[in-house]
């Protein structure tokens, strides 16, 4: 025997022929291995080899049977699952093929004889070509230099298409594979969809499930760690790409079933919100990603509400981004855009209550006199001295980082994801008595 990067497949097929048997099954074929590799099921006379396409493991249920698999990074496990209680019975051999004690036929291979001069010998090292494969999607500073710094020689990059928006570093990678024609036709169904809310969300993911799925079946067997985007990773673990795999999840939102009940919270506070409540995921793909985030080894994220929520995250720094020149005016001002996850309801609430002179972003989502009565022009966050972003959830908290950056006082909940520092107040979401104290505060220092 020499060593090769086999796929395991008799071990599949040994746990098959196994609980087959408990599950009390006849058995009409089964073939053993020629040779008992020592510590395998053919040490034990319980095994079932199978070779494409003229060996192979059939058998007969006598009643209504369901098949279970899963692997993960250590087993792989098989059951058989009846509504009843079962009574082993007998294996019943179809074939004439001995079983071999491993006295018989025990196999040898290059690691059992010690010939390395042999032509035949291959270097254990030789077969340990392990590879990690960055399944990505849309970049961001703290995630593409994270990924620059982890990449190896070998590794493969996996990401949408080329382009300015999908700007992962590529040099260093022995492959970078891409699904270009899924990915325009992402980026075309959401600007035809962009200002329909639930049918908007629905595409999306339905996009991002044919992405994953393109993206998986170009990557090589050797990948045996994965660094998954969290779009990604829900299709990934349903479609089986995952199981048997190391996986570190690049994370820039709240799981699903914790935004969602988040939301739902916020919806029943603002029933006349004709956005809170408008898009729900699936149960099933809720569910998916709460699995596949159990399963992964690491969660690496910059949104430090997220990293507080997994014993096993790595906090990044978040990336500055340069500092504004232009001088700011006494306004106040609301990082959209004018929806009520982004706070909308709890900034309208302090605006009127404070009589404030707003700077508000983009266009009104919610409704179109959503700030009538408030003093509202429109225009850049930075160009007022306070910005303020009490939102329910955010993953991409950018304009609060120039804020920062720029020296303007900044109020956000910590569901944007900064971590305490100089120039930035917390404040719980949903909680307009909190934001109102924070702004006095704020305006107080500001000489207003």
């Amino acid at each position: 025997m020499v060593p090769a990067v086999g796929g395991g497949l008799c071990q599949l097929s040994n746990a098959l022929y196994d609980v087959a048997l408990q599950a009390g099954c006849a058995i009409v074929e089964r073939h053993a291995h020629s040779r008992v590799v020592p510590g395998s099921q053919a040490a034990i006379g319980r095994d079932a080899t199978v070779a494409w396409n003229y060996v192979d493991l059939r058998f007969k249920a006598p009643r209504d049977l369901r098949l279970q698999v899963r692997l993960d990074r250590h087993e792989l496990q098989v059951r058989l699952l009846a509504r009843e209680a079962v009574t082993p019975t007998p294996d019943r051999l179809a074939i004439d093929r001995p079983v071999f004690a491993p006295q018989d036929r025990a196999a040898q291979s290059c690691d059992t004889c010690n010939e390395v001069d042999c032509f035949r010998h291959i270097a254990p090292q030789a077969l340990t070509s392990e590879r990690t494969a960055f399944i990505v999607d849309g970049a961001t500073p703290e995630f593409a230099a994270y990924v620059a710094r982890q990449r190896r020689q070998g590794d493969v990059l996996a990401l949408p298409m080329t382009g300015a928006r999908y700007a992962w570093p590529r040099d260093g990678f022995a492959s970078v594979l891409s699904a270009p024609l899924v990915t325009l036709r992402r980026s075309l169904e959401s600007r035809r969809l962009a200002d329909q809310g639930a049918a908007r969300q629905r595409a999306l993911l339905k996009h991002a499930e044919r992405l994953a799925l393109a993206l998986a079946r170009r990557l090589p067997p050797e990948a045996a760690e994965l660094v998954v985007a969290q779009s990604l990773l829900p299709f990934l673990w349903r479609n089986g790409d995952l199981g048997g795999r190391r996986v570190t999840v690049l994370m820039s939102r709240l799981p699903m079933d914790l935004l969602q009940g988040r939301l739902d919270a916020a919806a029943a506070r603002h029933p006349d919100s004709p956005t809170l409540g408008d898009f729900r995921a699936p149960a099933d793909l809720v569910e998916a990603e709460r699995e596949a985030l159990d399963y992964a080894e690491r969660i690496v994220t910059p949104h430090a509400e997220i990293a507080a929520l997994f014993g096993k995250a790595r906090l990044l720094p978040w990336q500055m981004p340069p500092a504004a020149t232009t001088a700011p005016s006494h306004r106040v001002a609301f990082v959209g855009p004018t929806l009520g996850r982004k706070g909308a309801y709890e900034m309208r609430a302090a605006a009127r209550a404070l009589k404030l002179d707003m700077l508000v972003p983009g266009r009104d989502l919610e409704t179109p006199d959503f700030w009538s009565g408030i003093a509202v022009a429109r225009g850049a966050p930075l160009q007022a001295r306070i910005v303020v972003q009490p939102a329910f959830a955010e993953e991409n908290p950018r304009t609060l980082l120039a804020a920062l950056a720029s020296g303007r006082r900044v109020i956000a909940t910590p569901a944007c994801g900064l971590p305490p520092q100089p120039g930035l107040v917390l404040v719980p979401h949903g909680d307009p008595a909190a934001l109102i104290e924070a702004l006095r505060g704020a305006l107080g220092c500001s000489g207003q």
